[in-house]
């Protein structure tokens, strides 16, 4: 079974992932990518943590912003909650671009992979999967490319 691997915004299936400069609304507001409105979405409507998500410049400073108000986090990262949050991020993001639903399609039935093989913590493990280069087997949840996968099926 063919599978696609994807890791930073430049390399092809890039936009898979949510660094990709592909901007989301919500709740009226204009979220600069996927990752500023999944990150904000940890905290509560009023917090003032999602503006300042929201302001920053680039998809990974909106990621460390977001460390800075942890303790003040109503979505625990890698929950139940935060995967639903995900997957609205995600639908979101395809229904607002229609050439990303085309290119998902177009992904066919290959198994799709964030690739943290660079990165392979909890959080990498859990979003995504790293290739154990003894066994040439994938290791990790590759939680976002199941959402990815579970999305493409219901095209």
């Amino acid at each position: 079974m063919a599978e696609i691997a994807f890791t930073k915004v430049r390399l092809p299936f890039g936009w898979l992932g949510n660094m990709s400069p592909h901007h989301i609304m919500f709740m009226d507001l204009r979220w600069p990518t996927a990752e500023h409105l999944f990150q904000a979405l940890r905290y509560s409507s009023d917090d003032e943590a999602r503006e300042l998500i929201r302001a920053q410049k680039s998809p990974m400073m909106a990621k460390m912003e977001a460390k800075r108000y942890i303790g003040r986090q109503v979505v625990a990262a890698r929950s139940e909650a935060d995967v639903a949050n995900m997957r609205m991020v995600l639908k979101l993001k395809l229904e607002q671009h229609p050439e990303l639903k085309a290119q998902l399609k177009a992904t066919g039935d290959a198994t799709i992979i964030e690739d943290c093989s660079a990165r392979a913590n909890h959080s990498g493990l859990f979003w995504g999967a790293a290739m154990d280069y003894d066994t040439a087997k994938w290791r990790g949840q590759n939680t976002l490319g199941l959402l990815w996968m579970e999305l493409r099926a219901g095209l």
